[in-house]
């Protein structure tokens, strides 16, 4: 091959890669604008003495005060809500400290997220509240039932990131997971957003999830999985939320003076090992119901209509079930 013709196939090589190159980018670019767009959508931000809280208020009804995980918002607790609980109730949505537009206070404790989330209940004229809780977000509900447990009418815990004395909840201790959580604490929406363009079996373990799992679930299932994966982004968005949730100050609580109904709900799979955490609240919250499935990992893959029906069957029993409304009602913004 002469000189020339190696310049010339070298250069289109080059012009091929630099396509390549600025086709992912462009793919990034546009998948992170609509991700940021979305995530400003739906929500307002409430200007509470000290601390201003993002919030979103959708439906009429019973109030339940829908508390996200790690990686969420208001977006994810009104996913929540949506997941387990039908028509007739009046969902507040608040982002925790560091999602979103709520930002990270100096105090940014499970008892002051609770203050938080009193002081909005405050605010919106709401006297109390079906309290839910996924996740990292069981901490602030557990401090808000202690506190102020005239204000929770029930109180649910999703696969809850609590306090357990002998297996504390921890990230799975996988390379992938490792690396994925490198990502998440760096902000790195590229990294986010090209895993799941190229292995996002990394990023479904990552959430508490086995991969095998998610693989023999129907279609549904599985794209529901990728909708909470997908709704992590814009990362840069939520990872300060995420650090202060991944170095929590768990200790022991009185959870034996919570008297509000109490629902638990864990997996044994559970690649957070949130189980020994449920079942140690579920001892000491005198009255509180445990419910526990042998495999769906952290979403509960494959558990969904029984999760709505012992949601559903708990907040009837408690006398909360939902009152009066049809259907949801868009959120102001602003």
């Amino acid at each position: 091959m002469t000189r020339r013709r190696m310049l010339i196939g070298g250069g289109v090589a080059m012009a091929v890669l630099a396509a390549a190159t600025g086709g992912v980018a462009w793919r990034f670019r546009s998948d992170l604008d609509r991700a940021r767009a979305g995530a400003r959508q739906g929500s307002r931000v409430l200007a509470l003495p000290g601390q201003p809280i993002e919030y979103a208020d959708r439906g009429a009804g019973r109030v339940l005060l829908s508390i996200h995980g790690a990686g969420g918002g208001f977006d994810q607790g009104l996913a929540n809500a949506a997941e387990l609980v039908g028509e007739g109730y009046r969902i507040v949505a608040p982002s925790r400290f560091g999602y979103l537009r709520t930002p990270v206070p100096s105090d940014a404790s499970p008892a002051a997220q609770a203050g938080a989330h009193a002081a909005l209940m405050d605010a919106l004229g709401i006297p109390s509240a079906v309290v839910l809780g996924v996740s990292a977000g069981a901490r602030s509900a557990v401090e808000l039932a202690l506190r102020w447990p005239e204000r929770v009418a029930a109180l649910i815990l999703m696969v809850p990131g609590l306090y357990a004395p002998q297996s504390p909840v921890a990230i799975e201790p996988s390379r992938g997971s490792r690396l994925a959580f490198r990502a998440v604490n760096a902000g790195g929406d590229f990294a986010w957003w090209a895993a799941m363009k190229t292995a996002p079996s990394v990023l479904v373990r990552f959430l508490g999830v086995r991969p095998e799992l998610l693989a023999a679930a129907s279609p549904a299932e599985r794209e529901g999985v990728m909708a909470v994966v997908r709704s992590v982004e814009p990362l840069s968005l939520r990872y300060r939320g995420i650090n202060v949730d991944s170095t929590p100050d768990l200790h022991a609580l009185p959870l034996e003076k919570i008297s509000t109904p109490t629902l638990i709900v864990s997996a044994r799979d559970d690649l957070f090992n949130t189980l020994p955490a449920a079942t140690y609240t579920a001892e000491r919250i005198p009255g509180a119901r445990l419910v526990v499935y042998d495999a769906g990992g952290h979403l509960l893959v494959g558990r969904g209509e029984q999760v709505r029906a012992e949601v559903q069957a708990f907040l009837a029993a408690a006398g909360a079930g939902p009152v009066g409304g049809r259907g949801a009602q868009a959120a102001s913004v602003s």
